[in-house]
């Protein structure tokens, strides 16, 4: 049966915390007047006002316990009950306005519990408000619980005195069994996601994460929660345990719970009609609406969940946008968008810039009888219509899936690939480099259009958003090695003879860099791509095997403009010879969306172990360095890239560096004439025009393609870039 405590009705308002929780010195009050910064000074009701309250229809336990600032005006409360000790600041004969809700500042029709309120507030209808701090010109409007426990936590993973350890909130990311939960904590990044939930089998490092969260919050029970000025809350149910910040607005919620709200005057974050929102931290710019449920989860600053969306034990990075769709034990990288009714995403790891398409099931749990597996996803990820997966499955950066049902877990080693189900012929089809051959403007607008809407307002990890980086050119070294590898045994596979890899590797070069009519007879298979026995294809080897060689001659090129940039001297030769040697190339790891080398991650756990890295905040510090150093890191290595491909030392040959520039300039042309052929088909398609009577129409519905200012914007860096090195040279 329901346990229903009776208490005496004095009691009303008092013992917020527990006599045994108290420590020496201090009172219940002692974290609430911590935590009231707002420099009122409050005072005594006089006898005039209390009589003022009264005949109001005010009632209140105690009125010495009412506390008021000099500005308080008694005829602006009324119908309210007092109880505990609440404190009031001006309240002058005003309407506040916001959205067309005008209401009169005051206190009307509600039941208040030990609050403090700031200046000139509007509180009306809140049929229980119960130990909060709110700000000044707050809008709380026909809301029907407002409350705080002693033993609140606002989201994050801790727990209070005298609470048992079950009580604690996980995240249970990228695996559904539990097996990578982490604790979320107000000011979590994706790269302290992403770290904690790696390296599972190291016991020590596992308790330092949970050590750096639990001194990053004290134990005490007591705190209040708060609502930051101008923050507008109306027609919602209930909000208990919520610490919301300013400029806030707040409308039709049925429930928020365990919940810290980051909002801003330059950020504010909003959370609409049907929403319930529970154990969760909403970073400030975030939007929030129509119906969406989120449990155990985090939003990053300038997110959104829409229209039914349903955010489970997952965190969801900056500026990503999740649309009607289910998302469960998933960690997701800055940069992701994911629309429409039927998308479901589960236990995955997607490293950001992903788009999934409608219907896709990615991480389907029906291939096994365990919970799921775990699907990883490099950048650029971007299954297509109604596509479905197996775990466990891993993919390069920039991924694209053809419409289909993928029978067996995959192993997509090749970046930038388009990745087919050949029902027919019943193989798997990959075509590497498909982007910059066929959707050139899709490519380029993917890094363009993230690095425009990255609305953080504190950048403590640089993400990285071009698509040419070191993660994606290590893919490529690696890429081109895997294609002349497979072509190779392929022509002796066809011959009927038998040679080493390196032979193999050595006949595949020679064929691809002939081009296409060379290995037009060759069956080119991808080993280990599939868990399956029928055939992985490579499809136009050799057109990816250019692609990819002048892309990474590419990267070096754009890599030594930015140095020249950053150390300009008088001639081209003296900037040369203060070029480093080239060394190793160093394998790098996405942490978050930033991208850092692998030793130096390495390096930091390890500090992290011993205890030279003792919190959150030095590990953030570590990220703000590391950002810094960025620009010379991609140097050193797109320099060492360069190396181990032609044998030459750039820092030691003048001459090649101005072919390498030289040849850039040719590549970047080609690039941009792509961008606008790629999205010139579509007002060539005679499909696309036929719903349009005349061509007059279509630019007006899609726009004219010259006028497209993304095309222009490329073409106009083109430009520059040719004149940059035009001008070295």
């Amino acid at each position: 049966m329901n346990i229903i405590k009776k208490h005496a009705l004095q009691s009303l308002g008092y013992g917020f915390v527990e006599d045994r929780f108290l420590k020496e010195g201090k009172d219940e009050y002692f974290h609430r007047n911590r935590q009231n910064n707002s420099g009122i000074r409050y005072r005594q009701l006089t006898a005039y006002e209390i009589e003022v309250l009264v005949r109001n229809r005010n009632q209140s336990d105690d009125w010495n316990k009412l506390l008021v600032s000099d500005a308080f005006n008694p005829e602006l409360v009324k119908n309210c009950k007092f109880y505990g000790l609440v404190r009031i600041g001006k309240l002058e004969p005003y309407c506040l306005e916001f959205n067309n809700l005008r209401m009169a500042v005051g206190l009307y029709n509600s039941t208040i519990i030990s609050a403090d309120f700031g200046d000139n507030v509007v509180v009306d209808n809140v049929n229980y408000l119960s130990h909060f701090i709110i700000g000044n010109e707050v809008m709380l409007v026909n809301i029907n619980e407002l409350a705080t426990s002693s033993h609140s936590k606002f989201g994050n993973g801790i727990i209070k005195e005298g609470e048992d350890e079950k009580v604690r909130i996980w995240l249970e990311i990228c695996n559904e069994n539990g097996g990578r939960r982490i604790l979320p904590f107000d000011g979590m990044l994706p790269g302290d996601a992403y770290l904690w939930s790696r390296n599972r089998q190291d016991d020590l490092l596992q308790q330092r994460f949970v050590q750096f969260t639990n001194t990053r919050f004290d134990a005490e029970r007591g705190h209040y929660g708060k609502i930051g000025d101008r923050t507008v809350i109306k027609n919602s149910r209930i909000l208990k345990d919520v610490l919301i910040g300013s400029d806030a607005y707040i409308k039709g919620a049925n429930k928020i719970k365990n919940v810290t709200i980051h909002s801003q005057p330059n950020a504010r974050t909003q959370v609409g009609e049907g929403c319930e929102l529970v154990n969760g931290i909403i970073g400030e710019g975030c939007r929030v609406f129509y119906g969406v449920k989120a449990v155990r989860f985090m939003m990053a600053s300038h997110s959104q969940l829409k229209y039914g969306a349903r955010l489970i034990n997952s965190y969801l990075g900056n500026n990503a946008t999740i649309s009607c769709c289910e998302v469960l034990n998933s960690l997701i990288f800055p940069a992701h968008e994911q629309h429409h009714n039927n998308s479901f995403l589960c236990a995955a790891l997607v490293m950001g810039q992903s788009n999934m398409a409608a219907g896709a099931t990615i991480g389907s749990n029906h291939n096994s009888r365990a919970a799921d597996g775990e699907l990883i996803a490099g950048r650029g990820f971007w299954p297509g219509l109604c596509v479905s997966l197996k775990h466990n499955s891993k993919f390069a950066s920039f991924s694209i899936l053809a419409k289909g049902d993928f029978p067996a877990e995959l192993n997509i080693r090749l970046p930038f690939s388009l990745i087919s189900n050949d029902v027919t012929n019943d193989q798997l089809v990959v075509m590497p480099a498909y982007w910059f051959e066929y959707n050139m403007y899709a490519l380029a607008r993917n890094s363009w259009k993230y690095v425009a809407r990255d609305q953080r307002i504190t950048k403590i990890q640089l993400i990285e958003y071009d698509y040419l980086a070191p993660d994606t050119a290590t893919e490529l070294s690696e890429a081109l090695a895997i294609l002349t590898l497979q072509t190779g045994k392929a022509w002796y596979r066809k011959e009927g003879k038998e040679a080493t890899e390196r032979q193999m590797s050595k006949k595949g070069k020679i064929l691809l860099e002939q081009g296409e009519t060379a290995i037009q007879d060759l069956v080119i298979l991808l080993e280990e791509a599939e868990n399956s026995n029928r055939p992985v294809i490579i499809r136009k080897a050799a057109i990816a095997y250019q692609w990819f060689s002048r892309l990474l001659d590419y990267y070096v090129a754009r890599e030594l403009l930015g140095f020249f940039d950053r150390h300009p001297l008088s001639t081209l030769n003296r900037m040369i010879a203060r070029l480093p040697k080239a060394g190793k190339a160093f394998d790098w790891e996405n942490i978050g969306g930033q991208l850092i080398e692998k030793t130096t991650v390495q390096n930091w756990l390890q500090a992290i172990r011993t205890g030279k890295i003792s919190s959150w905040e030095a590990l953030h510090n570590l990220y703000q360095q590391e950002s810094n150093l960025y620009p010379d890191h991609k140097l050193m290595h797109a320099l060492a890239i360069y190396k181990n491909r032609h044998g030459i030392d750039l820092s030691t040959d003048p001459h090649m560096v101005r072919q390498v520039l030289t040849d850039a300039i040719s590549l970047r042309k080609e690039m941009t004439e792509r961008i606008y052929e790629s999205r010139a088909k579509d007002y060539q398609n005679e499909f696309r025009k036929m719903v349009y009577n005349s061509e007059e129409e279509m630019d007006i519905v899609v726009g004219k393609l010259n006028d497209n200012s993304f095309i222009s914007d490329e073409q106009k860096a083109f430009r520059q870039f040719k004149k940059k090195i035009e001008g070295l040279l």
